[in-house]
């Protein structure tokens, strides 16, 4: 009896280990929330970061969650990838303006392969990777760079402010 038992128990688990592996893959980057954990200063925000991935699905799936350093105020894609279209590469990273400056795609003809870069303004923007000359662009998704928490406190701030003035009127 104690046998059967073990291996009931032994099918439940590989089954829940086939179905999560099943489930990983199907991972939607585009509905990642950045934590509403305190922002580092003001204007802070966060990008997929990686480093040569072999392709966008590990970049994104692996990049480490941290804030960009405040000297920057973008997220910059570089995708290298053959002439049929197969990623060699993807790089993820938190840019300067000037970082920004190569954006488009360059075919280079020693290696046979084409690079494509990104820029993009907002928070974890650069889910998707540059691949032809119309999406690797240099792109503002919003002219506010304020953080969603400073945004609250201003807000709070202002409307403080016109309370106190409409209780001493």
């Amino acid at each position: 009896m104690r046998i059967s038992h073990l291996h009931i128990l032994g099918t439940f688990q590989f089954v829940i280990f086939v179905t999560c592996s099943t489930l990983a893959k199907n991972i939607n980057f585009h509905n990642v929330r950045p934590p509403l954990d305190p922002t580092p200063f003001p204007n802070s925000f966060k990008c997929f970061t990686c480093e040569k991935a072999t392709d966008n699905y590990n970049c994104n799936r692996w990049a480490e969650d941290k804030w960009c350093p405040a000297s920057t105020y973008y997220c910059k894609t570089v995708h290298h990838f053959t002439s049929h279209g197969r990623s060699k590469s993807v790089t993820k990273k938190c840019a300067t303006r000037e970082e920004c400056h190569t954006v488009g795609c360059h075919h280079h003809r020693d290696s046979g392969h084409t690079e494509c870069v990104s820029c993009c303004d907002g928070m974890i923007c650069n889910v998707d990777v540059p691949t032809n000359n119309t999406n690797a662009l240099f792109y503002a998704m919003r002219s506010d760079r304020r953080s969603s928490a400073s945004r609250i406190a201003f807000q709070l701030g202002t409307f403080l402010l016109v309370m106190s003035i409409l209780v001493a009127l």
